[in-house]
């Protein structure tokens, strides 16, 4: 049975002053109140404060009254940013002292006046929605057709990818796109798809006019953000258990960011050659080089811990899994897959210290044991592809903390799988989401899943398989978001939601059933894996595709805190 839940809009509460409450001595602490022209409040703001020089930032949110309380550790020169939806930006340079300096910045915003003003400040989602989309559910080139294969990987509508292009250099675009799965040539129906390129993305400001409500939720929030030096697409992160640091797989990069949340401190180690030459499996499988662009050996994508505590990587471009010893900080021998699987994706271990990981090249699950570094790739069934691109990408991985059996998703094939960790039987349905992502198990054997097509995500009770749907929120008619991932909070059950093109980040509590948007200190984010320290911070990496697209153009590990001041 499902049931779908409508939930377009969000909370929306006032909050009183209180939570201006006396500031910690442990801490420096900037304080001040947003106002329009008028002298009126402007609530759910963004304030960040930046060491530019270390690649730090911290940020909070104007409450309803528009008061803000920023406490900080960061010393010296610094940089504060106000920012708020339909203002200018407003932004000064500051100096904090001894850990008992204290500023008052009360800042009136400028309203901003013209349409491209206006345009250029949205997101990429209220661009990408001025594509002339098919409007017949039967037809190829849907909206959700559209952002379930085009916005797999990057935004479209951001500052860089909505330049203004002839159809023929779109084409060009295409056509590498769909090279990287396998097509070869131009067919009519990518013609058409690069018209609708060159005809919505051109040069005219947006007339979509998004409403973004104010969540009291906000003023309980602190965001960190931490740059990760030279990166190229900084992917999964994961806190340890044991030391509590924070490593991040570049995929681009080859190697691994260690990132110290106490000391503020990161380091990159780079994943060695290994008998691997540039390019990966793909040149030695002898892949043509217009399907085999990117110069890294390994390309790290996602990451779980063993049970022995170290990190297994699924080594996208070696077709391996890489190890990563936390003791050492170095990597140790890499773990080939059987025929030179290419593609390993989304990597989790069970309850038995069994890992299991997604193969997209060639739609396969693996299962390795790391005490015997032993091997199986179970075949999927026969690949039903729901777009146009013939592929289906088997991608998510997920451990029932019920019975331990393994789920899968296949992003464009539109099914969702269980295996049997026993038997490895495998048994499938249709995704009650479109365009099923990453999925994950709560504590309650209850299964949450992302359905990027639709922008929505699905409660499933793999008991019973009863089924609710709920569909996240929208800030403008039909401009759907992005939902790329989730995982649950072991604190408090909310689900934590990644998103790639409406610049903010979700959480869900399924108790009341209720949404919460944190917009995103940096425009162009777009999020991939979520994963918690044990103060309950939700941790992130921030990194469209290619890294230019993000504002400040650094791949980001960002932290949201959302118990500050409470």
């Amino acid at each position: 049975m499902t049931t779908r839940t409508s939930l377009a809009g969000l909370r929306v509460a006032t909050l009183s002053t209180a939570v201006l409450a006396a500031s910690s001595a442990s801490a420096a602490v900037i304080t001040g109140k947003l106002t329009n022209n008028e002298g009126e409040a402007i609530a759910g703001a963004i304030v960040r404060l930046s060491d530019v020089q270390n690649g730090l930032s911290e940020s909070v949110y104007t409450g309803a009254d528009g008061g803000y309380v920023l406490e900080t550790d960061l010393k010296g020169e610094l940089r504060l940013r106000f920012r708020a939806h339909y203002f200018e930006d407003f932004e000064e340079q500051v100096v904090l002292g001894s850990a008992d300096s204290a500023l008052e910045k009360n800042i009136r915003m400028v309203a901003l006046e013209t349409d491209r003003q206006i345009s250029e400040s949205l997101a990429a989602s209220y661009h990408f929605n001025e594509l002339p989309f098919d409007t017949e559910e039967d037809q190829p080139f849907t909206r959700e057709k559209f952002q379930l294969e085009c916005l797999s990987c990057h935004q479209l509508g951001n500052p860089f990818t909505r330049t203004v292009r002839p159809a023929e250099s779109w084409r060009q675009t295409v056509q590498r796109m769909h090279a990287y799965m396998g097509a070869v040539g131009i067919t009519e129906k990518d013609k058409r798809r690069a018209e609708i390129f060159a005809e919505g993305f051109d040069g005219k400001p947006t007339d979509m006019r998004p409403e973004f409500p104010f969540d009291p939720a906000l003023t309980h929030t602190k965001v960190y953000e931490y740059q990760l030096p030279s990166s190229g697409v900084p992917h999964d992160a994961y806190v340890h258990s044991d030391n509590g640091l924070v490593y991040t797989v570049d995929q681009f990069a080859d190697g691994m960011y260690v990132t110290d949340l106490d000391t503020k401190e990161t380091r990159f180690v780079p994943h060695p050659e290994q008998d691997m030459p540039l390019g990966g499996i793909f040149t030695v499988l002898g892949v043509p080089p217009a399907m085999n662009k990117v110069n890294v050996r390994h390309g790290p994508h996602s990451l779980a811990e063993g049970p022995d505590g170290k990190l297994y990587t699924t080594n996208s471009y070696s077709a391996s899994i890489g190890v990563f010893n936390a003791e050492t900080n170095q990597w140790e021998e890499k773990i080939p897959l059987p025929g030179n699987a290419p593609y390993p994706h989304t990597i989790r271990v069970d309850k038995e210290g069994i890992l299991w990981f997604s193969v997209v090249g060639t739609e396969q699950i693996g299962r390795l044991d790391p005490k015997t570094q032993e091997v199986t790739l179970i075949t999927l069934p026969e690949p039903r592809p729901v777009a146009i691109t013939p592929a289906v990408l088997t991608y998510g991985v997920a451990v029932s903390s019920l019975d331990g059996s393994i789920w899968y998703s296949r992003l464009w094939g539109n099914r969702i799988g269980r295996i049997d960790p026993e038997t490895l039987e495998v048994t499938e349905i249709e995704s009650p989401v479109f365009g099923p992502r990453r999925l994950r198990f709560a504590e309650d054997g209850i299964l949450w899943q992302t359905g990027y097509g639709h922008g929505e995500i699905a409660r499933i009770d793999t008991r019973t398989m009863d089924i609710k749907v709920y569909e996240m929120p929208e800030f403008s008619p039909d401009a759907r978001p992005g939902p790329y991932s989730l995982n649950i909070a072991p604190s408090t059950g909310d689900v934590w939601i990644n998103e790639t093109m409406t610049d903010h980040i979700y959480r869900f509590d399924p108790k009341a059933e209720e949404f919460v948007a944190y917009p995103a200190p940096l425009r162009g984010t777009y999020t991939r894996d979520v994963t918690f320290t044990d103060e309950g911070w939700a941790c992130m990496t921030n990194n469209p595709i290619p890294v230019q697209a993000l504002e400040e153009f650094t791949g980001v590990l960002m932290c949201l805190d959302p118990n500050y001041r409470n």
